[in-house]
């Protein structure tokens, strides 16, 4: 767990203490030796996240790399990802489309077409009830330990009806979360799982996480927080049951797809 600890006082009593900060460090993400993104995060989980951020990017599937190998460097982290040839040839090619600076969030878009791109339906068959989604989150809050420790980190789960939570990755940033989630569960061999369970996220959703959920397959989003205009129309777009402000089942909000939750 990447968390440090850094002197302070209380601002009632001068009392010195020690707080749990979040590690925080660059991580440039290169592909056959080529940088295609520089982002903030939390440097834990980097195989996760270069497995999970090939693929809800659209760079490359799981079985098209050869090898990540994470390399630290004075400033930060090169994450070194090395793809088969078929993949690098369509990597180089996207490349010379890109112009200008990535970052975070939308990685390597430079129009408005591929921003908001049209997304593949999600024809999964998951439902989550009322039940499953107070246990879902309760599981989520109980293993949020970085969060725990420091207060600074977002969360991304994976919830299966009848196997509860089976996946959980934290992150500074809630992009890479998600991108961590979706790695530990395409390196532990149960891709099969994306059909039929819910991703969960402590953060807001926008309409980038929509398309990585989308790029995975997953048929439901559950979000504790609150979606953007864009996040919602794109979750209809692709048939995402998605699900909103649920922090407790009575208070969620279910913003598309009511038969992926159990109504009509």
């Amino acid at each position: 767990m990447s968390s440090s600890t850094a002197a302070a006082r209380r601002l009632a009593t001068g009392e010195a203490i020690g707080v749990s900060l979040a590690e925080e460090a660059a991580i440039a993400v290169s592909y056959d030796g080529t940088t295609h993104a520089v982002l903030m995060g939390t440097p834990d989980d980097l195989e996760d996240f270069a497995y999970g951020f090939s693929l809800t990017e659209g760079i490359a599937d799981p079985n098209e790399i050869e090898a990540v190998t994470p390399e630290k460097t004075a400033l930060g982290i090169d994450l070194r990802i090395w793809l088969k040839p078929d993949a690098g040839q369509r990597f180089i090619a996207r490349r010379r489309r890109t112009v200008g600076p990535v970052g975070c969030g939308l990685c390597g878009v430079e129009t408005l077409e591929a921003a908001m791109r049209v997304l593949e339906p999600v024809t999964g068959d998951c439902v989550i009830t009322a039940s499953d989604l107070d246990t879902a989150i309760v599981a989520m809050s109980d293993g949020q330990a970085l969060r725990d420790a420091t207060g600074a980190t977002h969360g991304a789960g994976f919830y299966v009806p009848g196997e509860g939570l089976v996946a959980l990755r934290e992150d500074v940033g809630r992009h890479n979360a998600l991108d961590k989630l979706a790695g530990s569960l395409i390196r532990g061999g149960q891709t099969a799982l994306f059909a039929h369970g819910a991703a969960i996220m402590t953060s807001r959703i926008s309409v980038d996480l929509v398309q990585k959920t989308a790029a995975m397959g997953v048929p439901v989003l559950i979000a504790l927080s609150a979606p953007t205009t864009a996040a919602v129309a794109a979750a209809r777009s692709a048939g995402i049951g998605l699900v909103t402000r649920a922090r407790t089942a009575a208070n969620a909000e279910i913003l598309c797809r009511p038969d992926r939750f159990g109504l009509d």
